[in-house]
């Protein structure tokens, strides 16, 4: 057992041919206590995360690697990080709130293929390693923000109003594109948000925060799934996670809340510059 009676893991989890991550120590990589300077540390990661999760997505590129910087071997850090970025999109999904005009025809089935998903790439993510899914990442943030900066040529300029547009075959294809997605959402989850974003504006939406509305309640159906297994199996680092729940709430309320009021293009432009940048990221670490 580690810290506090937390679970002990010993890992060796291979994130690319030539990089690895070799994590173990006496109390499992993680120590009694946590300093000030960790806890600060943490809250501010989850802080950022959350916000950016808010807008475009990409959080767990910061807070995941912040739980690996304190010493809490990977397994671990990504249920603990799952559990502070789904209090996050709870948050994002409050600021929201008021945008979320989907009818259940379209909303029902997202809906479903997130909760299958989600609980699908949780159970994949403690019984497999990440390499493969690591060496897939970046092709899938790279087509994800290809199609998010192109979707809306893509999809014919329709107008937003996919929920009451769209055809019974646009929303089984969406329902089973995020299926796909939900299930590496509960596997790791990063970059999930504008790989979501992409999918509703191939589908016609254009309203960015429409966008993130919908976006947020997903990513909190996946993330919530994911988070119940993580619980159930011990593989979440309490300490940690409490300071990152914090963090998380206040990036992700205040993020969806000053996003709104930003004019859409900045907030477009945005999505595809943290897009760019995961991508690029991804294909270093794992090429």
């Amino acid at each position: 057992m580690g810290a506090a009676g937390e679970p002990c893991y010993i890992v060796e989890r291979r994130f690319s041919i030539r990089y690895r991550f070799s994590l173990a120590s006496d109390s499992c990589g993680t120590s009694n206590s946590l300093s000030l300077q960790q806890i600060i540390f943490l809250f501010f990661a989850a802080g950022l995360g959350g916000a950016l999760n808010s807008v475009a997505g990409g959080g767990s590129f910061v807070s995941f690697p912040a739980l690996l910087f304190v010493g809490v071997p990977p397994i671990p850090a990504n249920a603990t990080n799952t559990l502070a970025l789904w209090t996050a999109a709870a948050a994002s999904g409050g600021a929201y709130r008021h945008r979320l005009n989907i009818p259940r025809s379209v909303l029902i089935p997202l809906i479903a293929a997130s909760l299958l998903g989600g609980l699908a790439g949780a159970f994949l993510l403690l019984k497999t390693p990440a390499h493969t899914f690591m060496q897939v990442l970046p092709w899938l943030t790279l087509g994800a923000t290809l199609l998010f900066a192109f979707g809306e040529r893509l999809a014919g300029r329709r107008l937003s109003g996919i929920g009451h547009e769209a055809s019974r075959t646009a929303v089984i294809g969406a329902a089973l594109f995020q299926l796909v997605v939900a299930v590496y959402g509960g596997y790791f989850g990063g970059g999930m948000g504008i790989v979501m974003l992409a999918m509703l504006a191939m589908l016609g939406m254009t309203d960015i925060h429409d966008m993130n509305a919908l976006k947020s309640v997903m990513g909190f159906v996946i993330n919530g799934v994911a988070v119940v297994a993580f619980i159930v199996a011990k593989a979440v680092y309490w300490r940690h996670g409490l300071i990152m729940i914090g963090g998380g709430i206040v990036g992700g309320y205040f993020g969806a809340h000053y996003a709104q009021k930003l004019p859409q293009a900045w907030v477009r432009g945005f999505v595809i510059l943290v897009g760019t940048g995961m991508t690029v990221y991804f294909f270093v670490l794992a090429y």
